[in-house]
């Protein structure tokens, strides 16, 4: 097997307009055309080598977002898509601009990048990273995190960003 990159991710999104507004404007991405054999509801969106595709909710059985990560979202302990930045400080802008609020960090990575995570709309979670971030930062160890029952209330008491 020669696998050559990561082409795109696709996401389930309950609200079409809503998604168009949040990977376009607030993340900049631009819209692209689809497949003309694509009938079902969605759109495609691209950035400097990857794509992100969006598949309405109501045209799949598939589940809306990644779900809640509860005190992971601190960490970057759950399932998320990862994008790298020029600038942390003028994405972290952008995010507050458009009132999506930070889920965790920013926090160094322990090997030269910072990071920061947030959710989309749908609960797809999503870290940002830069290198060469030029704050400083204390580095701090990410442990394990461990099902308890707080861990379960946490889950279940917390929506996304956006519900």
């Amino acid at each position: 097997m020669d696998i050559r990159k990561l082409d795109h991710s696709a996401l389930v999104v309950s609200d079409m307009e809503r998604a168009r507004w949040f990977y376009g404007t607030v993340l900049g991405l631009s819209e692209v055309p689809r497949p003309s054999n694509f009938t079902f509801s969605g759109a495609w969106f691209r950035g400097d080598g990857f794509e992100i595709h969006l598949i309405l909710a109501a045209d799949t059985p598939a589940q809306v977002g990644f779900g809640n990560a509860g005190p992971a979202s601190s960490y970057g302990l759950a399932h998320h898509l990862g994008f790298e930045v020029a600038d942390l400080a003028a994405a972290v802008a952008q995010l507050h601009k458009h009132g999506v609020p930070i889920a965790g960090g920013p926090l160094p990575r322990g090997d030269g990048p910072v990071q920061l995570y947030f959710y989309d709309p749908d609960g797809n979670y999503i870290e940002l990273f830069q290198w060469g971030y030029t704050q400083e930062l204390p580095i701090e160890e990410r442990t394990a995190l461990r099902y308890t029952i707080l861990f379960i209330v946490a889950i279940r008491s917390t929506k996304g960003a956006y519900q």
